[in-house]
């Protein structure tokens, strides 16, 4: 009997070395991912933020299209209209 209980005791160990180990490989996942869903917030909120920057850009400019007075569609010599031009006019490096 008292080999039973032995061999019941050391199988107990191993199993729980065994479950320790699995554990200690879990929590290294869950840190893992905490890290990553923090990174990826982080850079959502920097998405964001750009975003917003490009939204408050396209209204100003649109704001500025707005005021310009631009005669309809007059033709110039090479057949590119006035509107193309000022058109062209606002795009950086043209």
């Amino acid at each position: 009997m008292g080999e039973d209980v032995t061999a019941l005791l050391v199988a107990i160990a191993r199993e729980n070395a065994d479950l320790r180990q699995q554990l200690a490989i879990a929590q290294d996942m869950l840190m893992e991912t905490a890290i990553d869903a923090g990174n990826m917030h982080a850079l959502v909120d920097a998405m964001r933020t750009e975003r917003d920057a490009w939204r408050d850009e396209a209204k100003r400019l649109e704001a500025r299209r707005s005021s310009i007075q631009v005669p309809s569609s007059m033709p110039r010599h090479d057949g590119i209209t006035t509107r193309q031009t000022v058109m062209a006019s606002w795009i950086p490096n043209a």
